[in-house]
């Protein structure tokens, strides 16, 4: 076994400064492998694309490599064919003990080399297998399957995997939150288990559905037989915890009773599948994405979790010892596995409230303005004339009220991260989408549409009675415009206000500094004609209503009486006792 792990693993060395040999892989299994061997006398040397050196025992052997079948996630094993010095051809294959077992020879005291005959006529075989160019990956496994047999075991390997810090702990918030844990592990059946207990996913006196058949079958009779036992809790949570090997998941993910399994894994808190290939993985997480709303995320931290990540609406990996791979596919990348709830309860939350309110507020501030043009229009008896300067119309979103909704999606948070990770159930309405949905959208819409009603028309009203103002003119159109604009920016900056759970010093220059940039390019727009030949409809006009107390009466009561609604619901909203994860306001004053 000592001379046969540096042999088999595709391993390299180099040289530290210290000139001692640092053994480099893409595996940390193989690393451990190869000093495991080493640590008894059998050191690895070099590896070539042609031979391998090793020392033996302060004995120096040179194998010829000739040919290597490399490991796949279906094969669950690699082989490499050497010739040693004596010119005797061996087979070294290590993999999975499931595959291994059933390639034992019969006589395992038997030892027995391959003979040159057998070589060169298998040789033959794989050189038409991988020469060909229809079914190349079912001829090459034939091939492999040719001389893969009659086995003898040399030794066996554990390898422990610990658990990161806080997993339990980690897994515990999640199920507070209401969120599904499902294990899919390569591992057998027995280690998945434990570790199922381990991190506290399984408790104990939790009964456990174990379901290992060797046909298709039989499978669906077993599921049948279960879904059928739930009676009318099937589809609904219940403490019981499935567990499925991965040679049944085969039968199970067939297409007649896909649907059935799937069934039978909802109406279960807890399911680990075991001893399933990468693509298992995947075939699972896209199966819970076809045929339920569910949103998926799927984490893991090596080459084996790539195709799942791929397949979850969101993807996760950890990157450390098991290389890159995970982490280079994945959405989001995180160090350790405790460091989810931080993605997740924190900036998954925050981000949530932030995009539901930035996406309502342009359309409620959007809707405030340009609606007030239809107004106009019924009033005007549809002449086709604007209300608004053209400019001011095209700076609106650019300049006037771009701030707030950048603050707000930026700044904005429902209540602090400590908060966040004590109560877990302040997740709940993220999932429930409670902050975005079709009734928040247009309960939004309509109260756009009452602000830009009184907007419009109170204005209208307060100044249509041949109002005089200190010029000893009447006002016109173009006055009566940008008095309901100046109302517009001051009534959607202050709803900003409303609506933000954390204001900041970003916040505040947000909305006041909207409010006070519109005032200055009122006043520098009406000042700068002839000096500019542009505006010349302007001159004058920051005099004519700045200087007016209808202006200024109308500034305070306007805005207030358009968002009197709001202001009423936001005060109700803050008095009222909520339970913990309906108020996060609540939470955040009481912490």
């Amino acid at each position: 076994i000592f001379s046969g792990t540096p042999v088999l693993n595709p391993a390299d060395n180099g040289t530290s400064p210290e000139t001692y040999t640092i053994v480099k892989s893409s595996s940390v299994d193989e690393q451990a492998l190869v000093k495991g061997a080493c640590k008894f006398g059998y050191v690895f040397d070099t590896r070539t694309p042609n031979h391998v050196e090793i020392d033996a025992l302060g004995v120096r052997e040179r194998y010829e490599i000739l040919n290597v079948l490399e490991f796949t996630s279906t094969r669950k094993r690699m082989s490499v064919i050497v010739r040693n010095a004596a010119g005797k051809i061996k087979l070294y294959c290590k993999g999975a003990d499931t595959v291994i077992y059933e390639r034992l020879s019969p006589d395992g005291q038997q030892f027995t080399d391959v003979s040159n005959e057998s070589y060169e006529d298998w040789k033959e075989t794989y050189y038409k297998a991988s020469t060909s160019l229809q079914y190349r990956e079912r001829k090459l496994e034939d091939a492999a399957n040719l001389i893969e047999n009659n086995l003898i075991l040399l030794g066996a390997t554990a390898i422990e995997d610990k658990l990161q810090d806080q997993v339990p702990e980690t897994i515990a918030a999640l199920i507070k939150a209401d969120i599904h844990v499902w294990v899919l592990t390569g591992d057998k059946q027995e280690t998945a288990i434990n570790i199922g207990y381990s991190c506290r996913l399984i408790v104990h006196g939790m009964p456990l559905l174990i379901i290992n058949e060797d046909s298709l079958d039989n499978t669906r009779e077993v599921i049948a037989r279960h879904s059928t036992d739930f009676g009318d809790q099937l589809r609904k949570q219940n403490e019981v915890a499935l567990v499925i090997d991965g040679k049944t998941l085969k039968y199970a993910l067939s297409c007649d009773i896909r649907r059935d399994f799937l069934d039978l894994c909802i109406s279960c808190n807890v399911v680990i599948c075991c001893r399933v290939s990468p693509i298992q993985k995947a075939e699972v997480v896209e199966l819970i994405t076809t045929h339920t709303k569910s949103i998926t995320l799927a984490i893991g931290d090596g080459a084996n979790d790539v195709a799942m990540i791929q397949k979850a609406h969101v993807g996760i990996g950890i990157s450390g010892v098991e290389g890159l791979q995970a982490a280079c596919a994945s959405d989001y990348s995180i160090a350790q596995f405790r460091f989810l709830l931080k993605l997740l309860f924190v900036h998954g939350a925050w981000n949530y409230n932030r995009m539901c309110k930035l996406i309502l507020y342009s359309f409620y501030k959007n809707i405030c303005l340009y609606v007030i043009e239809l107004w106009f229009a019924i009033y005007s008896g549809w002449s086709g004339q604007i209300l608004f300067e053209r400019w001011t119309i095209g700076l609106y979103n650019v300049l006037f009220t771009a701030a707030p909704p950048l603050a707000m999606g930026l700044f904005d948070k429902v209540c602090s991260a400590e908060t966040m990770l004590k109560y877990p159930a302040l997740y709940k309405p993220s999932q429930n989408a409670d902050l975005f949905n079709v009734k928040v959208f247009w309960v939004w819409i309509i109260n756009s549409l009452g602000h830009s009603v009184l907007l419009y028309w109170l204005p209208l009203l307060a100044a249509e009675k041949d109002v005089i103002w200190s010029n000893g003119r009447e006002g016109g159109y173009l006055l009566l415009g940008n008095i309901v604009y100046s109302y517009v920016v001051v009534t959607v900056c202050l709803k900003a206000g409303l609506v933000t759970n954390a204001w900041t010093w970003m916040t505040h220059l947000a909305i006041w500094g909207s409010i006070v940039t519109w005032c200055f390019s009122v006043f520098f727009t009406c000042n700068f004609w002839p000096t500019i030949p542009v505006g010349a409809v302007m001159l004058g006009m920051d005099r004519m209503m700045f200087t007016s107390p209808v202006f200024w009466l109308g500034l305070f009561l306007i805005p207030f009486t358009a968002l009197i609604v709001d202001i009423t619901f936001k005060v109700g909203k803050k008095r009222k006792k909520y339970q913990i994860g309906l108020q996060p306001t609540k939470l955040t004053s009481a912490t």
